[in-house]
């Protein structure tokens, strides 16, 4: 099957552990996984700690986007909203619409914020709404996952959050809870992949 994509714009580098540890949940299910970011936009206000967050990571190619098995999309919370740079990459997707690319195929969506009520699910809303107009599936989180009743960091239904707290400059480690929630994300987004993927 192709691989499954985990999409991301980070700054300084929380949104980015977010996704290695998606990739992660991946992987758990012999199922391909490629990480990538999108272009910054904010070039001009770039700083060491932002490059450093995806010095490694390649950028993604529409190709890449149209001919993944599933998405796991993920972005700061900026205002309650995603990061300008996700937004311009999904309003770059016009072809994909046409050619329905991203039907039928399932995605999740992930955030981090620099405070507990910084907007995180409102983001992850924000990024579900043009995922659903391709026509995508979405895949949250249930409460089967005991993380999500004890968790006091991130963490949520609507898809898998960080809290990073105010210290910019070093970016809190993932916590337990965190860890957990996007392993199981990554997971059963492979296992809905796998799923779909047999039956088309």
């Amino acid at each position: 099957m192709q691989p499954i994509l985990v999409l991301y714009y980070s700054r300084h580098g929380s949104t980015k552990r977010l996704a290695d540890a998606i990739a992660q949940g991946v992987s758990s299910q012999d199922v391909p996984v490629i990480v990538r970011t999108v272009k910054s936009i904010n070039d001009e206000h770039s700083n060491s700690a932002t490059q450093d967050a995806t010095a490694n990571v390649p950028q993604v190619t529409l190709q890449e986007l149209e001919q993944c098995s599933a998405l796991a999309l993920g972005s700061p919370t900026r205002f309650g909203n995603m990061a300008a740079s996700v937004k311009h990459f999904l309003d770059s997707t016009s072809s994909q619409w046409l050619k329905g690319a991203l039907i039928d195929k399932p995605a999740c969506v992930f955030t981090s914020s620099s405070s507990m009520h910084g907007g995180q699910e409102s983001t992850l809303l924000s990024m579900m709404i043009p995922l659903i107009h391709h026509g995508m599936v979405i895949c949250g989180l249930p409460y089967s996952e005991p993380e999500l009743h004890n968790t006091t960091t991130g963490g949520s239904p609507y898809g898998v959050t960080h809290v990073a707290h105010h210290n910019q400059s070093a970016p809190e480690q993932l916590s337990a809870d965190e860890k957990a929630l996007c392993f199981a994300q990554g997971k059963r987004l492979a296992m809905f992949a796998k799923r779909l993927s047999s039956e088309a």
